[in-house]
């Protein structure tokens, strides 16, 4: 029977599998942890992160007859879990906070049955791994091995081809496990609680603005020339859109998040609601085969799209859930499908005026694609009573575009732009 495994449970062989030593009691005073630590050491123990995060100091891949090898290089040994969802083929595993700052090396465009690596903050305290796995396979092994010879702290997966049934059946038993282990969580809007942050003084006088930094943690987005990820400079965009909003004294900013954090679409809409927000607008950056094509634009929420390329990128940020590795078959259609219906008329109406008057001033400073405002069914955008935008600020496929979304005094530019288009709005629609 395969199942979720924790690093403490997985059983210790003399070859291959050691138990990770357990964390010392935060109650010893730090001299006496000093101590304990030391004889720990001393024993030849392994002691297990404590109060500092766990550094991540490579990741390797090795490809053999029967199976493929993932290794992730450490500091220090760490506690883990995994569980295996299908279409596409995965491999979850997730770990306390760590720090992953090497670079993952050639792992990350795959090798053997391993199709692909993504890595990230999934929620606060779980750090998450993915592993695409390009048919279905197996953990035939997954183990953490201590420093030694020097050699870092390691853990180890190691994956064998396997039948789609036998996949299926090992998939459905970890998810029953995992979901078991997760019923004692807190709800997704209060997990993603302490990465929404408000800004700007004042009471509800003054309107609040939900500013969304598409993507984050375990869900870079779209990758770009020089291997700018999307999710990195969303957030920097998002604060640069914070800090002029609020500079104006006339707005209050909610950023959805403010660290490198997965979230799920809909806990992007119910911290906009929950917090009262007066509008919401999601930033993004593309990413498509035309490396000549850029330009930003703005999209609302509609149930048919304007044209081919909306639905197309509709249909890719919708997956965001996928991506992270979040099993789908549990959740509400307001993930799982396009339900325009949800979206009152009202709302609809409001949401095209403040796109329209988003393209007016962006326009008056960054180059504009031809088709500038344009519909799709964004699942992010489905917030039935909040006036909703989704900002692509270019495309990360094309140099020009790359180069400037990196640049702190073009994304001034954009936030310049976008207080204007709200004030408009504002004037328009009293508050």
């Amino acid at each position: 029977m395969v199942s979720v495994q924790t690093g403490s449970q997985v059983n210790a062989t003399a070859e291959t599998l050691f138990l990770v030593g357990q964390k010392p009691a935060r109650i010893v005073a730090a001299l006496c942890l000093s101590l304990f630590l030391a004889m720990m050491i001393c024993v030849g123990g392994s002691a297990t992160a404590n109060a500092q995060e766990t550094k991540v100091l490579g990741a390797r891949l090795g490809v053999y007859p029967d199976y493929t090898r993932f290794v992730i290089d450490l500091d220090r040994s760490v506690e883990f879990s995994y569980f295996l969802l299908p279409d596409p083929y995965r491999v979850i595993i997730d770990m306390p906070e760590i720090e992953w700052t090497a670079p993952p090396g050639k792992v990350t465009s795959g090798g053997g049955l391993i199709s692909g690596l993504r890595y990230g903050l999934f929620k606060p305290g779980t750090f998450r791994v993915v592993l695409d796995v390009a048919e279905p396979a197996l953990v035939s092994k997954i183990f953490t091995l201590p420093a030694s010879e020097g050699k870092p702290h390691r853990l180890v997966v190691d994956l064998s081809p396997a039948k789609r049934d036998a996949f299926m059946t090992a998939s459905r038993e970890s998810m029953v496990a995992y979901s078991a282990r997760s019923r004692n969580d807190t709800s997704a809007t209060e997990q993603s609680a302490d990465v929404a942050v408000e800004s700007g003084r004042g009471g509800s006088e003054k309107p609040l603005i939900a500013i969304d930094a598409g993507h984050g943690g375990v869900d870079p987005g779209a990758i770009g020339v020089g291997g700018v990820y999307e999710k990195d400079l969303t957030l920097a965009a998002a604060r640069e859109v914070e800090k002029v909003l609020t500079d104006s004294g006339r707005y209050r900013v909610l950023l959805t998040r403010d660290k490198d954090v997965f979230l799920k679409l809909r806990q992007r809409t119910e911290i906009a609601r929950k917090n009262g927000a007066d509008l919401f607008i999601s930033l993004h950056a593309d990413s498509i085969g035309n490396s000549k094509h850029r330009g930003a634009s703005v999209y609302t929420l509609s149930e048919n799209a304007s044209d081919k390329e909306a639905a197309a990128l509709a249909s890719k940020e919708n997956k965001a859930d996928v991506i992270a590795g979040i099993d789908l078959s549990e959740e509400n259609s307001l993930v799982q499908s396009i339900l325009i219906d949800l979206a009152q008329r009202e709302t609809m109406n409001l949401s095209a005026t403040l796109a329209a008057n988003m393209v007016t001033e962006l326009g008056k400073s960054i180059e504009l694609q031809r088709r500038t405002h344009r519909f799709a069914g964004f699942a992010v955008l489905k917030a039935p009573d909040i006036p909703s935008a989704l900002f692509e600020m270019g495309y990360l496929s094309n140099p020009t575009d790359a180069k400037l979304l990196q640049s702190p005094a073009h994304r001034r530019k954009v936030a310049e732009a976008v207080l204007r288009a709200i004030d408009i709005y504002f004037e328009k629609h009293k508050f």
